[in-house]
Formats: structure tokens, C-alpha cells, sequence
């Protein structure tokens, strides 16, 4: 499963782990996806979102409804 989030797009960055040998091999920084399950009173059922963390306060501020609205507007099916 990919490590992505529906609403801000958020994908795992990359990098290198050094060691103190300063010996570098590659590495995945993941952002931190939560599944979460809200209700969507204009469509009358649950719709499950696959959000990073700092989505799920986005959607706390702006509301269900607008943050599947710009979900859809990214070309995402909810």
C-alpha cells in the first residue's frame, strides 16, 4: 500500500542514513498516514480517507465536506 495522502499529497521523501563512519546507504522518510472514517452528511454514509496526520487537522478545521471537495478536485476518487 502506498504511503500517500488523499488530501495534501504528502509522499515519502528519501535520503541517506550516515553512519558515524560517514559510510551513507538510502533511506525513506514516510509521512505519517492514518486511516479515518467520517461521515458525510450530504451523501448520507461513511467515507473512509487515508490522511497524514497534519491532513487530519486540516480536516478538523475546514470540515469533512470541503476536504473531499478538494480530494475530488485532485482527480481522487472518495
Amino acid at each position: 500500500m502506498s504511503a500517500h495522502c488523499q488530501l495534501t499529497g504528502a509522499r515519502p521523501g528519501f535520503g541517506n542514513n550516515v553512519a558515524h563512519s560517514h559510510r551513507r546507504t538510502s533511506r525513506r522518510f514516510d509521512p505519517n498516514i492514518q486511516g479515518k472514517r467520517y461521515w458525510l452528511p450530504g451523501e448520507g454514509r461513511y467515507v473512509r480517507l487515508r490522511l497524514s496526520a497534519r491532513a487530519v487537522k486540516t480536516v478538523d478545521a475546514i470540515g469533512v465536506e470541503a476536504a473531499v471537495a478538494r480530494i475530488r478536485a485532485r482527480g481522487v476518487k472518495v
